[in-house]
């Protein structure tokens, strides 16, 4: 059977101050389906509320901006996928072996609270399917809760955008809140690397998860991996 994978963008295009925009890492995107696709499998998009997802105008420039972001921004089918991406209620989660939250300053807003990206996660999860996330897409992780009443992420070692590379980007005044913080709280085991914006990723069994942009490709890799029980 073809391993299906379900990436989760963010709705959202701006910070609290409308004047600073910003929406989905699409590297962050394009990396990861580069991988799946080498892999053969299936994939889909979704977003806490259907339809479209705008993108990080920064993730567009030099020096941030690769080859297969290019790629995508360039061809009006990938596109397309994410002016129409589904919302939670049209996803069954027993199609899926594993959920992939994609990042961007925009998902600290939209992905924490929704109830319908909980509930994917939880039965993924709870079907024994593999949950990930990378930069700041861990903050779809932050309130999920298990059958058990248990948060997912409570006892579980992971890793996403750090504080520190929040400063070091200039957006530590804009952010609603500090993610790395909140994970703490929640009784996550948070990890980073010693230095900013190298390629860091965390395994703790089914957890797959990885620290900032440059982390999206090895992340799937390890998606890969734990799948494949390599």
């Amino acid at each position: 059977m073809t391993k299906r994978i379900l990436h989760v963008v963010t709705n959202v295009d701006h910070y609290d101050d409308p004047s600073h925009p910003t929406g989905l890492w699409l590297s962050e995107l394009t990396h990861a389906w580069h991988v799946f696709e080498k892999a053969g499998y299936e994939q889909h998009i979704v977003s806490p509320k259907g339809g479209l997802s705008p993108l990080e105008p920064r993730s567009l420039k030099f020096p941030n901006v690769d080859k297969t972001a290019k790629e995508w921004e360039a061809d009006p089918a990938r596109m397309a996928l994410l002016e129409n991406t589904k919302s939670p209620d049209e996803i069954n989660p027993a199609d899926y072996d594993a959920i992939y939250f994609t990042g961007g300053h925009a998902v600290m807003y939209d992905f924490p609270d929704s109830e319908g990206l909980q509930r994917i996660t939880r039965e993924i999860w709870e079907n024994g399917g593999v949950v990930s996330s990378v930069c700041h897409g861990y903050c779809g992780l932050l309130n999920t809760q298990l059958s058990d009443g248990n948060l997912l992420v409570a006892g579980r070692k992971l890793t996403g955008f750090a504080w520190t590379e929040e400063v070091v980007a200039r957006v530590d005044k804009l952010v609603p809140y500090n993610v790395e913080e909140e994970m703490k709280k929640r009784g996550a085991l948070y990890e980073k690397a010693l230095v900013p914006f190298v390629p860091n990723v965390v395994v703790d069994g089914r957890l797959v998860t990885g620290q900032n942009p440059q982390s999206a490709k090895a992340t799937a890799k390890k998606v890969v991996s734990v799948l494949e029980g390599s």
